[in-house]
């Protein structure tokens, strides 16, 4: 009897030691900014939502051995870079998520191309990662600068805002989403009559907020993000620029940046995003997780992005079996139709874009709002094949031997 019961367990042993010899090995790097300007929409709550997405998938249960890492970038490019290629070429990350700054980002997406990898990008704006400098190992999965420009620019000139002013912050994403939104008021007959370059990061936009506000245009357009999107507006407010009678559009704005101003300060903003915590039963249930472990925050688009992508991703990964050509898993998430609880059904265009639905949405006034997450009101749905850009009008070298 004993030599049996010793038999089964050393039966048992070795099938468990070659269900782990069979596991797909699978090593995902999230890269972002864990200290600076962008921390609060990125940073560990990115972690934690890449974490949330291994969980729910089942990936061991799936034969998926997952682990993930963590960096910080610090927003420099030459830091995210080598970070990217130690990974690659040290440490065997499989994939590259999140990486907020268009700068950092662009880097990632060459190195990443070079090491056939794959790069799923959630917190960069520029467009161009899927116009001139797309790659076959690279998604962009949350929003981008076109995005942005089609909902809030938009918007805004309908609104009677048809003369601009620009502040931007001086580097890839600034200038893409000043770029693209120029492009927005110009074809709706807007005309933009002046912009200034702002310091990435600054924390004193007072002589630039005063050359705005000279310039009478009607609309004053923040192309910058994070911790400069939130001292703007706050300057703004402290000059009265908005109760003389000028608008302040914040091209880029999260849901953590409105409730550091509060809507006492972000009253009547109009802004766009792709995801928002109390959009349906869906992001509800992923945000109400997700606060328990990130101190009661609720999270932003790009911690959402990161989760549906990471999922999307591993879908992929066990359809081939190996994560190991970054290329391979890219072509395979394209022909993968995406689908999820908080941005929905979708899918991967040929140069890298995913397309889902974004929201143009207003801050409440504070007596509208029940608590302190409470921040939107939902003002439009704008269809995914309306907010991104066209495919045919990206010049993305994919889409152009296609």
């Amino acid at each position: 009897m004993l030599k049996r019961l010793l038999l089964a367990s050393a039966l048992c042993a070795v099938a468990a030691t070659q269900a782990l010899a069979q596991q797909t090995p699978v090593k995902i790097g999230v890269l972002n900014d864990r200290s600076g300007v962008y921390a609060d929409i990125s940073g560990e709550g990115s972690v934690a939502a890449a974490r949330m997405a291994v969980e729910d998938f089942k990936a061991a249960e799936k034969g998926l051995k997952v682990e993930i890492v963590a960096a910080d970038h610090q927003n420099k490019p030459d830091v995210g870079a080598s970070i990217a290629r130690q990974w690659y070429d040290r440490d065997g990350v499989d994939a590259i998520f999140d990486v907020p700054t268009s700068s950092v980002a662009l880097a990632i997406n060459q190195v990443t191309r070079e090491k056939n990898k794959a790069f799923i990008n959630s917190g960069a704006g520029t467009a161009d990662l899927t116009g001139p400098q797309c790659s076959p190992n690279t998604v962009h999965w949350t929003y981008d600068t076109v995005a942005l420009a089609n909902g809030t620019g938009g918007a805004m000139v309908k609104r009677g805002g048809t003369t601009w002013f620009f502040l931007t912050a001086d580097y890839a994403f600034g200038q893409a989403l000043q770029r693209d939104t120029t492009e927005v008021v110009t074809k709706n007959g807007g005309k933009v009559i002046g912009a200034v370059k702002t310091p990435f990061p600054t924390a004193d936009f007072s002589s630039f907020l005063l050359q705005a506000q000279g310039s009478g245009a009607k609309v004053i357009g923040l192309a910058n993000a994070g911790g400069d999107t939130i001292n703007a507006i706050k300057q703004a407010a402290e000059f009265g620029i908005t109760e003389g009678g000028q608008a302040i559009a914040g091209l880029l704005i999260f849901s953590s940046d409105i409730h550091a101003l509060t809507p006492k300060v972000a009253q009547g903003l109009v802004l766009t995003e792709p995801f928002y915590w109390d959009l349906n039963d869906g992001t509800r249930a992923f945000s109400d997780r997700f606060a328990k472990l990130a101190g009661g925050k609720k999270p932003t688009a790009v911690q959402a992005g990161v989760y549906a992508s990471v999922l999307h991703y591993l879908k992929a990964v066990e359809a081939l079996k190996s994560a190991a050509d970054g290329g391979k898993v890219v072509a395979k998430m394209k022909e993968i139709p995406t689908d999820d609880p908080l941005f929905g059904k979708g899918s991967i265009r040929a140069d890298g874009r995913t397309i889902h639905d974004m929201y143009l949405f207003e801050v409440k006034k504070p007596a509208e709002s029940k608590g302190p997450w409470d921040l939107y009101k939902t003002l439009a749905t704008i269809p995914g094949n309306e907010a991104f850009r066209p495919l045919n009008q990206g010049n993305c070298p994919l889409v152009n031997k296609s």
